[in-house]
């Protein structure tokens, strides 16, 4: 990060995370009205509280179609085209599997295999449907569940970074937990930590230099509970019902879109780092940072950042090795 004294940094807590604004002028009235646009949003897709318009059509499940704003609508419509996609890790639709497993919350187990059985019946993407003339969803099915978990963080970093550049802010940065977005280069670029799994909150395996770009992590050691000697972490896979469950620790995107950000990790973590470094072949825009359990940092081409190792436990691979 820069270490110029005259970075301000503003602060709150919104959508169950710490939130962090840096700007290089003192400017509280701003820092407000970003605040206020992440819990605008934040009131229109969380799913931890009984109202909001995810909730409403949740609540409609089986029953009728719910006409939304054109924010919520749009999102949802960006996670039903991930979701459908071959063998995706991604699914809107994994809501009553994550209101079960509750990794994360009070009351987290592991649910009996015939009951994650009978929720994956009523967590398939393609029975979200969509009608884009009326900005009207609706799930097929009674029990079905729309969460946005997943994505709506990268979304509303973008738009904060949209109504930042509308204010005439050329420098800054905003930290949503886990969703860095960063405008202009200061002192030539920021410098955003990679967390070390499982270990010390201040504790990094490395740290990559970005300009202009978001840089989005999800991580095995972010959310999980321990049963009978097991890990059990927040990152499910909408094929089996149960955590994802390969060589990886965390997944790292640096792209121009916190939204592509929040997609495409969750693809990668569940494709692994093989098929990973296959599918990022054919998106020059993006690129990913894959850190394993076996002490790997396997990097991509390094065209949007640049990366130091600061962990000598852990090895550097090349995503092309």
């Amino acid at each position: 990060m820069p270490t110029d004294n005259s970075v301000y940094s503003y602060s709150a807590t919104l959508m169950g995370s710490p939130i962090l604004l840096k700007l290089f002028s003192h400017n509280a009235p701003l820092a407000s009205r970003v605040f206020g646009l992440i819990k605008h949003y934040e009131d229109l897709f969380t799913v931890n509280r009984a109202q909001s318009q995810v909730m409403e059509i949740n609540h409609a499940a089986g029953q009728q179609p719910v006409a939304v704003s054109a924010a919520v609508y749009q999102l949802i419509k960006c996670a039903k085209a991930a979701s459908v996609l071959p063998g995706s890790a991604f699914n809107l639709a994994i809501g009553p599997l994550v209101k079960r497993w509750r990794i994360g919350f009070k009351g987290d187990s592991v649910p009996p295999a015939d009951e994650i059985s009978a929720l994956l019946d009523i967590t398939r993407a393609d029975e979200v449907i969509l009608d884009d003339a009326a900005q009207r969803v609706f799930l097929a099915r009674q029990g079905m569940e729309i969460d946005l978990g997943a994505i709506a963080k990268g979304y509303i970093a973008d738009r904060v970074r949209d109504l930042l550049r509308q204010e005439g802010v050329s420098e800054g940065l905003i930290n949503l937990g886990g969703n860095v977005q960063t405008l202009g280069t200061p002192l030539g670029h920021w410098r955003i930590g990679l967390k070390k799994p499982f270990s010390d909150a201040d504790a990094l395996v490395g740290a990559m230099d970005v300009t202009h770009k978001s840089v989005v992590t999800s991580g095995t050691y972010e959310r999980y509970f321990e049963q009978d000697g097991q890990r059990y972490h927040h990152i499910l896979d909408p094929r089996t019902g149960y955590p994802l469950n390969n060589e990886l620790d965390s997944v790292t995107l640096i792209s121009t879109d916190s939204l592509d950000g929040d997609i495409w990790t969750t693809l990668l973590f569940g494709a692994g780092v093989e098929q990973g470094c296959e599918m990022l072949k054919g998106r020059a825009d993006i690129e990913a940072i894959f850190v394993t359990k076996a002490r790997e940092v396997v990097l991509s081409s390094q065209r949007q950042y640049r990366f130091t190792l600061l962990d000598d436990s852990y090895r550097i691979i090349d995503c092309t090795a």
